[in-house]
């Protein structure tokens, strides 16, 4: 990917919605994903920089107590990179024109002459409340929605909001950014005559595995919310529709809602597995501690895989491992038959699927996810003297498979197809917020994930607990020193997350029961 030729880049004002990474338009993500610089705020999920390019430049330029930087200085900031020639992504939290400064930031784009898009996004003031089960409108109660902020520019002298037409108004109204001024705000309301027992809903870090909601009503929200210590980032809510919460509140019965789990593999495959934890209403921390690289020497690699033809069996024993086959292979090959009569062996239903994803048939897949369930089942298949059996795997992998299939008589060839490294990077500061903020659980779904997490040195948070995909994993838990408090009976990603699911409605009933 290279910079624009032209003089000037583009500027691309993106909503990166409320919290909820699925709640992100296909738009921002390809904005992000093309993006030579990336200007973020501290409400945008920072996850979201996952997807940009290992080679864009990433700047943090949240406006937070004790941060220096101006919005002048973030507007210049902004036509400068793109005077550079750069796509350059501002991105906001919620939608960039809903009191975002959006606006501010794309008048001074306009009068510097730089091109510029706004690509809007899901704001809180909607999706917060819908995610607390309390919808915007509903005929049998309301025909109008009003927004407004409880944080208006300390430099205007009087507020501009006119709490008496608000009052006359009715209907539901939404507020953002007024947690701190919410006793002022509700006085107002009430001096203006807004009846003291309508309904009121704070919800707070909206659509993320943190959400809280908090109800009353007008006149003791602020008293409730300063008894339970109800921090910003909170959109508060106005009106008969937060009555309908207590049959439409769905986010947060979910069973994992307000556990903060590690997430500890490759930044690519984390994916799945944290996709899977949210569903369940995780707050998920990618940290990936490893990267998958090409093998050290990727020519003997890939003459083996030119030879697949005259083997006996191919042994994959990772997704990681057949996708690196593949690419290899249909870089020598066009046609997938040229691997011949060769039967394949998988370890584990996701690599059996990387497999089935090239169309090809998977003989031999043992129940169990680990090398010597492959062997019981080779054994089952009589003898196996002289085949001739190719073992793509990682480099540095436990030797038990080629010994225990050579010891059987096997002749083989050991394919190694990458490598993983330490993964140096963290874009998205999740190591930042494992120290600040802890974590209930953390996950391991390799041995390396485990040795290169402890190698970082990060501070291990107070009652953080273990989650390991299998027993090869456990195995180097304890040998670190260190417990297991959950294991996966299925030694695969649905069984990882089955078990700590388990792990959390089991704690949670035996509160309910004592």
């Amino acid at each position: 990917m290279t910079k624009s030729t032209k003089q000037n880049g583009t500027v691309y004002l993106v909503g990166a919605g409320p919290g909820d990474i699925g709640l992100v338009t296909l738009r921002a993500k390809e904005r992000i994903q093309n993006a030579d610089v990336i200007v973020y705020d501290h409400l945008a999920n920072p996850e979201l920089l996952s997807w940009a390019r290992e080679d864009a430049e990433i700047i943090y330029a949240g406006k937070e107590p004790g941060e220096s930087r101006t919005q002048q200085e973030i507007n210049t900031l902004l036509i400068d990179k793109a005077r550079e020639g750069n796509q350059v992504v501002r991105l906001k939290g919620g939608d960039p024109f809903v009191f975002g400064r959006g606006a501010e930031e794309a008048q001074a784009i306009a009068s510097a002459g730089v091109p510029f898009e706004i690509v809007p996004g899901i704001t809180s003031a909607i999706a917060g409340p819908a995610y607390a089960g309390i919808p915007m409108t509903h005929r049998m109660h309301n025909s109008h929605v009003t927004f407004f902020t409880g944080h208006e520019d300390p430099a205007k002298a009087e507020s501009a909001i006119d709490y008496a037409a608000l009052a006359k108004l009715g209907g539901t109204q939404v507020m953002l950014m007024g947690v701190e001024r919410l006793g002022s705000i509700t006085s107002e309301m009430l001096k203006q005559g807004v009846r003291s027992d309508l309904p009121v809903a704070l919800v707070r870090s909206a659509t993320t595995g943190q959400q809280e909601t908090l109800t009353g009503r007008l006149s003791d929200i602020a008293q409730k919310a300063r008894a339970s210590d109800f921090k910003a980032p909170a959109v508060a809510v106005f009106g008969e529709v937060v009555g309908l919460r207590d049959s439409l509140n769905w986010y947060e019965k979910r069973p994992l809602l307000g556990k903060r789990i590690v997430v500890t593999r490759t930044r690519k495959q984390a994916s799945v597995l944290s996709d899977k934890l949210r569903a369940l209403g995780a707050h998920v921390i990618e940290l990936p501690t490893i990267r998958i690289e090409p093998p050290s020497d990727l020519r003997e690699f890939a003459e083996l895989v030119q030879d697949a033809h005259v083997y006996d069996w191919i042994v994959f024993t990772s997704a990681n491992g057949v996708e690196a086959f593949f690419n290899v292979f249909f870089k020598l090959y066009d046609d997938a038959r040229e691997i011949g009569g060769v039967r394949i062996a998988a370890i584990g239903p996701a690599t059996a699927q990387r497999v089935k994803d090239f169309h090809l048939h998977v003989d031999l897949q043992p129940e169990e996810f680990v090398a010597e369930a492959v062997l019981r089942e080779f054994k089952k298949q009589g003898n196996i003297e002289n085949l001739r059996i190719l073992l793509v795997r990682a480099e540095k992998a436990r030797d038990a498979l080629p010994k225990e299939l050579s010891a059987m008589g096997a002749i083989v060839d050991e394919g190694f197809a990458y490598r993983t490294v330490p993964e140096t990077r963290d874009t998205s500061g999740a190591r930042r917020q494992l120290a600040h903020d802890g974590a209930d659980l953390i996950t391991f779904t390799s041995s390396s994930t485990v040795e290169n997490f402890l190698a970082l040195g990060l501070p291990w948070p107070k009652g953080m607990r273990i989650a390991s995909i299998g027993p090869i994993t456990s195995k180097t838990v304890r040998d670190q020193g260190l417990k297991v408090d959950v294991e996966a009976r299925r030694h695969d990603i649905d069984g990882l997350v089955q078990s700590i699911r388990e792990l959390f409605t089991e704690r949670t009933l035996r509160k309910v029961k004592f």
